[in-house]
């Protein structure tokens, strides 16, 4: 149906991650303390502080009479229904939480969840990437999900093997030159 003629009101509201986040099926939500920490953080600072304001907000819009046309309104119903979403999504991924201390395997030199590898490609380059939940990935400060290609190609390998990673490009092999944990 063309979105012209459904209400704003009749958009799908799942509670579903969005395709970025999402985990597949069977597949357990590994997180470290800190990605935990943070969810939990985000999960907190909506219900108490965001939400309240909003619905203050939209109670005080609501006083103001006609609805059709006030903005307040309109958005602060738009920003609830955002907020319980996101609030729905956190506790359903924190219920499922499988929280990880990375820290257990210090001084080991093999890749689990956690882990901070150096590797070398092909061609050479030498790249640094820390493996981590699918909830804390950030691919700009070089912390990749566990689930992600590399990482899945770099799990259980230890320092000088050589892995092989499937790209659409074809086959490239990386070589593990460093493994590091956090200190406990």
């Amino acid at each position: 149906m063309n979105k012209a003629f459904v209400k704003e009101d009749a958009e799908q509201d799942d509670d579903g991650p969005d395709t970025a986040t999402s985990l597949p099926r069977g597949v357990k939500n590994y997180i470290s303390p800190a990605g935990y920490a943070g969810l939990q953080a985000e999960l907190r600072q909506l219900l108490e502080e965001e939400r309240p304001r909003i619905v203050e907000t939209v109670h005080w819009a609501a006083k103001n009479g006609d609805r059709s046309e006030n903005g307040d309104y309109l958005y602060g119903k738009k920003r609830l229904r955002e907020i319980d979403r996101r609030v729905r999504f956190l506790t359903k991924r924190l219920e499922i939480a499988e929280v990880v201390d990375a820290s257990i395997h210090h001084g080991k030199d093999q890749v689990f969840f956690g882990a901070t590898v150096t590797y070398e490609t092909d061609s050479g380059d030498a790249h640094t990437i820390t493996i981590v939940g699918v909830d804390e990935a950030d691919s700009l400060n070089h912390r990749i999900s566990w689930i992600a290609p590399v990482a899945r190609a770099l799990l259980k390998a230890r320092v000088d093997d050589e892995v092989v990673l499937r790209t659409p490009a074809g086959l490239q092999h990386l070589l593990v030159s460093e493994v590091r944990y956090p200190a406990p």
